[in-house]
């Protein structure tokens, strides 16, 4: 989350439009709702947060409460995300996600992903889903746009083996989808399979049941026909590997990179903001009680 600086509107008149339509926002209420968010989080003893910021209300209290209530219990995703650690750089230079240059017509940014080519062996899962989270923090801290537009998620699932689903538990992933959906200003619009190879099958048999109507309805499977991909995603967004011109995935990884590397101050402050159970009024929450118990089924998100 931002710091507490004075906030500046950097939304296009477009963009505008779309937040009053979509998400009920007005801009002539946004810094007295800002400074209402400022003013009920001084008043939440547990929350020690930091108190920009850019969203609207009663989500973005929610949305703060969630993200620094999960911070607290979730330490192996939050705590020692230095850059400099030698595990987080070697996940970022591997270019397993990142966000690609620009945005599609609807203006939307687009994240690819390539799942396959984490190595299950060598690579612990929290430490993946760790360095996603850390470029979820930076291109939510830089682009305000995506928190109204919402994203598009492109996925290369070549390399992926039953050795990588066996690698991911079902309550881990419960928690990083608890944390990502209701902890973070995500508005998934379309998801993009291409290069899916039988294990993929599995992977979307086990998670189907688990999904929302609507969410299915916006999954697209491609297998092997790239073209499917670039009929929905700009295919001069995507990476030359994939017959695009923005750039190699090596280019892409290095420039998310070195981005992360120039929020290392902000990263290492950010290890003191938490929700304290200690402190919260009432029942104090526990991994139980916010992801259902460490063996419990999914429960379905509810994705805008």
């Amino acid at each position: 989350m931002p710091g507490a600086e004075a906030y500046v509107n950097t939304l296009s008149v477009e963009v505008q439009k779309l937040a009053r339509e979509e998400l009920g926002e007005h801009p002539t209420r946004r810094e007295e709702d800002v400074e209402a968010v400022r003013n009920w989080l001084t008043r939440q003893p547990y929350l020690n947060a930091r108190t920009g910021c850019k969203f609207s209300l009663e989500k973005t209290k929610a949305k703060i409460e969630m993200y620094y209530t999960c911070k607290g219990a979730l330490p192996d995703m939050f705590q020692g995300r230095d850059p400099q650690n030698p595990t987080v750089r070697a996940i970022l230079k591997m270019g397993l996600m990142f966000p690609l240059p620009g945005y599609d017509p609807q203006g939307r940014k687009v994240i690819f992903g390539r799942m396959g080519a984490w190595d299950p062996n060598k690579v612990k899962p929290e430490d993946m889903f760790k360095v996603a989270g850390m470029l979820f923090d930076v291109l939510f801290l830089e682009d305000e746009q995506t928190t109204v537009t919402g994203i598009v998620q492109a996925n290369d699932m070549a390399g992926l083996t039953f050795k990588h689903i066996s690698a991911l538990p079902l309550p881990l992933i419960r928690k990083v989808m608890l944390t990502w959906q209701e902890g973070y200003p995500l508005r998934p619009k379309s998801v993009h399979y291409i290069n899916t190879p039988q294990a993929f099958d599995t992977l979307f048999i086990i998670f189907k049941p688990f999904m929302k109507e609507k969410m299915k309805k916006r999954i697209h499977v491609h297998g092997s026909n790239l073209s499917g991909m670039h009929s929905h995603v700009p295919q001069t967004m995507l990476p030359t590997e994939y017959g695009g011109s923005g750039g190699s995935v090596a280019e892409n990884a290095d420039y998310w990179l070195q981005k992360i590397d120039s929020y290392r101050d902000w990263f290492l402050e950010d290890e003191n903001y938490r929700a304290d159970e200690s402190r919260r009024p009432g029942k104090p929450k526990t991994t139980s009680n916010i992801f259902g118990g460490p063996d419990g089924s999914f429960r379905k998100l509810d994705i805008d």
